[in-house]
C-alpha cells in the first residue's frame, strides 16, 4: 500500500468523528463530541442555529462517558428538553451508570462571549444511583418536576420516575413491561404518556403494540390503554415506528399495515377512545426504518409545521405537513439523513450522499425554500470517485433484487475482477453513501456490487420478509445470482469474483463459497460462523432475531446445524481472509479461533488476523490501514494479479 493509500484511509476515516447526535431546540444547536482525541469521555456541545463558523460552548464540564447501552445496540445518549422557559439538559453517564442533568438558560444577543451562549442556572446534580442496567434517553418532564423514562434492568424493561429536586435517588418503578419497550414520548404538558412494546418471538419491525398512559398528579398511571384497530393491527402483525406528539391531543407515526411504514395520525382527545384522524397510504415509500438503535427520528415539529423524511427509492425527500395535509415536497441529495429536527421553522439534520461526506444542514423554512434541497446547501464533493448505479435482477424464486453497482474508475485490467458485497444485519440494507472501502478499489480498477438481497429493509414489508426462516439461503442466492449475471454481461473477470462480507454478511460470504464455484474467495470481518452457537449466547435484544431468520430451535436444529458454516469449514478449499477483534462481545472471536487451523491448512493464501483493541465493528484508523493492507496482498495472491 503507498503512501497515498494509507493518507485516504486515514482521512476518510477521521472526518466522520465530530458532531454526533446533533439535535435543535429553540434557536440552539447541541451536539456531543469528544473532549481529546484517544480519551474515554466525552462531552456535550452547544451554538446557534446557522452558525457554523461559532466557536463551540462546552455545556458538561466533569469527566463523563455519554453513551446509550439500552437494549446492546444504544441510541441517542442526551435529550435536551425545553421547559419553563430553560434548557433541562439529561444526559446518560457510563462512568457512574447514572442518569445526570443540569439546567441552563439563554444568554441574551447583547452579553454573549465569544464562545458563550448558554448560563448554568444549575449545576450538574446526579438524579439516579447507579443500576445494573441501562438507560434510554427518551426521557419526559412533567409539569410537576418529574422525569419519566425506560431502562432495562435484569433482562426485563421498566417505566420509572425521578424526583428533579433529588440527587442519587433509586429509580421509582411505576411499570414492569412483559418485555422490551422503548419510543417514550409525551404531550406538551406530559399527562399523556405514550410508547411501543414487542415481546417473543417478534423482533420491534415485525410486530409490536402502540401504548397510551394518562398520568395522574402524583405521578402514577391512572389509565393504561393499548392502540388496536381493525383497519390497523386487530388481525395482523404490524409494526409501530416514532410515535410523536404534534399537539396536546394529536400523535403521528408510521405503521406497515399496508405493506409499507405510512403516516398514522391518532387522536387521543379521550384515552378510551383513540380514533384514526388521518392516514396517508402511498406505496413505494417508507416513513421508517428497523429499531436496532432507539431516538431514530423520522417525524419533528408540531401540527401547524410537521416535517416528515421519507424514503423514496434511492433517495431520501422532505415533506412538509400543514395541519395534517401535505403542503410541499422537497427533493434533497441524501442517501441518507441522522440527527433530524425541526424547531418551528427550523429545520437541522445531517445528511449523507453518494460522493460526499456528512454534512450539517440549517435551513429556515420562514424564509422562501427551493424544493431542490441541493439549491439551498453547499456541497463539497469528493472528485474522482465512482458513482453508484441502480441495477435490479433475479434473485431467490426469480424475484426482482436490488443493488448497487460501481464501475471501475481506472483500466487497471482487460477485463476487471468482481468484488461482491453482502451487508450486515441482516435487516439492514446499502443505501449508496460514500464507502471509502468501495472507493479504494474502484479505484484500483475493482468493480464493485453491494446486494440488497431478500430480507434487506427500504423496500417494503413483503421484500423484508423474503429472509423468513430462509437466511442463508436467499441471501446467498442472491449474491451469485449478480455475479452471474454480471459475468453473462460480460462486464467482469469470472475467474475472478471476490465475496466480502462483514457480520451477518459473513455468514453470507462463507455460504457463497461453500455453494457454488461462483466466488474465488472471500474477505470477512467478524463474521458469524455459528448459529447454534449465537442462538445460546446472543445478547437478549437479538434472542428472538433467529426464530424469523431460520425458525424456532427446537423444532428446526437442523436448519441451524447446516447453514452454519463452521460445520462444514472442511468443504471449502478457497483462499479466505477474516478479522476479528478479541473485545467482540456479539460475536465471539473464539469462533473464528476454532475455525483457525483448518483454514490454513485447506486453503493457499487464507489468513486470520485477530485485533486485540477492536471489538464488533472495527474503530482504530491504524487498525483499519491494516485491513486495507492486508486485503490488497490477499487479493494479489488469491487472484493472481
Amino acid at each position: 500500500m503507498s503512501n497515498n493509500d494509507k493518507l485516504k484511509v486515514r482521512k476518510n476515516a477521521s472526518r466522520n468523528k465530530a458532531f454526533k447526535e446533533l439535535t435543535i431546540v429553540r434557536d440552539t444547536i447541541f451536539w456531543i463530541d469528544v473532549v481529546a482525541e484517544g480519551q474515554n469521555e466525552n462531552a456535550i456541545y452547544a451554538r446557534p442555529f446557522n452558525f457554523k463558523d461559532a466557536l463551540p460552548q462546552k455545556l458538561t464540564s466533569k469527566k463523563y462517558k455519554i453513551k446509550n447501552n439500552f437494549h446492546g445496540y444504544g441510541g441517542k445518549s442526551y435529550r435536551c428538553i425545553d421547559f419553563k422557559n430553560n434548557f433541562y439538559l439529561i444526559w446518560i453517564d457510563q462512568l457512574t451508570n447514572a442518569v445526570w442533568f443540569q439546567i441552563f438558560k439563554e444568554v441574551s444577543s447583547n452579553d454573549r462571549g465569544q464562545n458563550k451562549y448558554l448560563d448554568s442556572v444549575q449545576e450538574p446534580r446526579q438524579l439516579s444511583k447507579s443500576i445494573q442496567g441501562n438507560f434510554d434517553s427518551s426521557f419526559v418532564i412533567t409539569q410537576n418536576c418529574f422525569l419519566y423514562g425506560i431502562c432495562e434492568i435484569n433482562n426485563r424493561d421498566y417505566l420509572f420516575s425521578l424526583n428533579l429536586k433529588k440527587t442519587k435517588q433509586d429509580i421509582h418503578q411505576i411499570k414492569k413491561f412483559k418485555n422490551f419497550a422503548g419510543e417514550l414520548s409525551s404531550n406538551n404538558s406530559a399527562n399523556l404518556l405514550s410508547w411501543i412494546e414487542w415481546d417473543s418471538p417478534y423482533m420491534p419491525w415485525e410486530k409490536n403494540d402502540l401504548f397510551f398512559a394518562q398520568i395522574e398528579l402524583d405521578g402514577e398511571i391512572k389509565k393504561l390503554k393499548k392502540f388496536s384497530n381493525k383497519i390497523i393491527n386487530a388481525k395482523k402483525n404490524v409494526s409501530f415506528f416514532q410515535p410523536y406528539w404534534i399537539s396536546e391531543t394529536l400523535l403521528v407515526c408510521s405503521e406497515d399495515s399496508s405493506g409499507w411504514w405510512n403516516l398514522l395520525f391518532l387522536d387521543v382527545s379521550e384515552i378510551e377512545n383513540i380514533f384514526i384522524k388521518k392516514r396517508y397510504e402511498r406505496n413505494l415509500i417508507e416513513y421508517g426504518v428497523p429499531q436496532w438503535v432507539s431516538g431514530i427520528s423520522f417525524f419533528s415539529g408540531d401540527k401547524k409545521n410537521l416535517f416528515c423524511l421519507a424514503k423514496k427509492e434511492n433517495s431520501l425527500i422532505l415533506e412538509q405537513y400543514k395541519d395534517l395535509e401535505l403542503v410541499k415536497e422537497f427533493s434533497t441529495p441524501f442517501t441518507s439523513i441522522s440527527d433530524f429536527s425541526v424547531f418551528r421553522n427550523k429545520v437541522f439534520l445531517k445528511g449523507y450522499g453518494s460522493d460526499f461526506l456528512g454534512i450539517v444542514v440549517e435551513i429556515d423554512f420562514a424564509n422562501k425554500v427551493s424544493s431542490n434541497f441541493s439549491e439551498q446547501i453547499y456541497i463539497d464533493h469528493i472528485k474522482d470517485s465512482s458513482k453508484p448505479e441502480t441495477f435490479w435482477f433475479k434473485g431467490f424464486e426469480d424475484k426482482i433484487t436490488h443493488s448497487f453497482l460501481y464501475r471501475p474508475f481506472v483500466d487497471n485490467f482487460r477485463k476487471p475482477p468482481l468484488l461482491v458485497r453482502a451487508h450486515s444485519g441482516p435487516t439492514s440494507f446499502f443505501d449508496g453513501s460514500y464507502n471509502s472501502e468501495v472507493q479504494y478499489w474502484s479505484s484500483k480498477g475493482f468493480f464493485v456490487a453491494e446486494v440488497n438481497y431478500g430480507g434487506s429493509s427500504g423496500f417494503g414489508k413483503a421484500y423484508r420478509d423474503r429472509l423468513h426462516h430462509k437466511w442463508g439461503i436467499v441471501d446467498s442466492y442472491d449474491c451469485k445470482a449478480l455475479a452471474l449475471e454480471l459475468i453473462k454481461s460480460d462486464l467482469v473477470d469470472s475467474e475472478k469474483v471476490v465475496i466480502f462480507g462483514n457480520s451477518a454478511g459473513g455468514l453470507t460470504a462463507l455460504n457463497c463459497l461453500l455453494y457454488g464455484s461462483i466466488f474465488t474467495a472471500a474477505i470477512c470481518k467478524y463474521p458469524v460462523i455459528d448459529l447454534k452457537d449465537m442462538h445460546y449466547n446472543t445478547h437478549r435484544f437479538e434472542k428472538d432475531y433467529l426464530n424469523s431468520l431460520v425458525g424456532n430451535y427446537e423444532k428446526n436444529h437442523e436448519n441451524y446445524i447446516n447453514r452454519s458454516p463452521i460445520n462444514h469449514i472442511n468443504k471449502i478449499k478457497k483462499p479466505i481472509l477474516l478479522f476479528h477483534g478479541k473485545k467482540d462481545t456479539v460475536i465471539s472471536y473464539k469462533q473464528t479461533l476454532k475455525i483457525q487451523e483448518i483454514l490454513l491448512q485447506n486453503n493457499k493464501y487464507s489468513e486470520v488476523i485477530f485485533f486485540e483493541n477492536e471489538g464488533h465493528g472495527f474503530k482504530n484508523i491504524e487498525n483499519k490501514e491494516v485491513v486495507m493492507q492486508k486485503s490488497q496482498e490477499f487479493l494479489k495472491n488469491a487472484l493472481n494479479i
